[in-house]
Formats: structure tokens, sequence, C-alpha cells
């Protein structure tokens, strides 16, 4: 059987992601900076004030796009494969980037979902962008409102660890390895 000349470029070892690719990358990479960022700000706000309101908002519009980025992205991923490792990268090396991606995509879908679930519990319903109300699922209940904000809070201190080993990862192979591993997902190195 042949294969179109499309499912051969979708299938090969490229040096590099694709525009795609590297676009979603970065997109969802500054959007999970920010909403942690306002996570970790409107938490600090003392009481119940318009700021902090507009924050949690922003946050949680934050969190609706992340996912439907997210998975755009799997779903990008899922059929069109990713570039080959780098000659000679220790097998151990491929195995932790194999793990560490699929966490990374983990966490991003599950991270807005736990956010979600929270809000729903807590009695607030999430209307993305302020026009367009999410149905909700979980009824209010104190409870489980303190549990899912706890596993809300701990998934992202996991994705905030896993995104710090990743830069690190990326940052090492650039520098000290020098095999052009992090030029393939930056949008200004060719």
């Amino acid at each position: 059987m042949e294969r179109s000349v499309q499912d051969s470029a979708n299938l090969s070892s490229t040096t590099r992601y694709s525009g795609t690719a590297i676009g979603l990358h970065w997109l969802i990479a500054l959007l999970i900076v920010g909403g942690f960022w306002l996570g970790w700000i409107m938490t600090d706000i003392p009481g119940f004030t318009p700021t902090k309101l507009k924050y949690f908002s922003w946050h949680k519009w934050i969190g609706v796009t992340v996912f439907v980025l997210a998975a755009v992205r799997v779903l990008w991923r899922i059929n069109h494969r990713a570039p080959a490792m780098p000659d000679g990268m220790a097998n151990w090396q491929k195995g932790a980037a194999h793990v560490t991606h699929v966490l990374l995509y983990l966490l991003m879908l599950v991270i807005p979902i736990s956010g979600y679930f929270y809000s729903s519990a807590a009695g607030i319903q999430v209307v993305y962008l302020g026009l367009l109300p999410l149905p909700t699922i979980i009824g209010p209940d104190q409870a489980l409102k303190g549990t899912l904000r706890l596993v809300h809070v701990w998934l992202n201190y996991a994705l905030l660890a896993l995104v710090v080993m990743h830069v690190l990862a990326a940052l090492k192979h650039h520098f000290v390895d020098r095999d052009g591993l992090l030029g393939r997902m930056l949008p200004f190195m060719k």
C-alpha cells in the first residue's frame, strides 16, 4: 500500500516540531504560567473584594482555555509524530522524557477539571469569559469543596515540579549536551 504525501510527512522523523505544535506549546505554557501566578496572588487577597473576584474569574477562564487547547494539542499529537530524539541520547532519558510528557498532558487536562469541580462544589458556576455558563455537574458540597480544593492545589504543585524538570532538562540539552533538542520547540530557531 502507498501512503499519501501528507501521511508520509506526518509520520516522518523531522528535526523540528510543526508550527502548530510549537504554537500550542508556547500558548499553553504562557497560559499555565499566568493561571498559576493568578492562583498564587488571588488566594492571598484577604476578604471578598472586586479584585479577588476578577482574578478568580480570569483564573477560571485561563483554566477552561488551557483545557480546550490541551485537548486540541493531544489530538494533534496523536496524528503527528514528535521528532526523533537526538542520536546518542540514553534510553533512560528517552523514557523519562516520554513519561514527563504524558504526565504534563494529563495534568493539563486534569487540573482544569479539578478546578471546575471545585467551583461546582463551592456552589459557584463557571461562566467562561463572562458569556458562556458551563453546566454544573456537582452540587454544592462543603466537604467535597475542601477535598477538591486540596486536590486542585496539589495537582498544580505537581505540574509546577514537572515544568521545572522539563525546563531544566531542555536547558541541559541545549547548554551541556548541545544536541539541538531545545531548538526543535523554539519558534525563532531553524
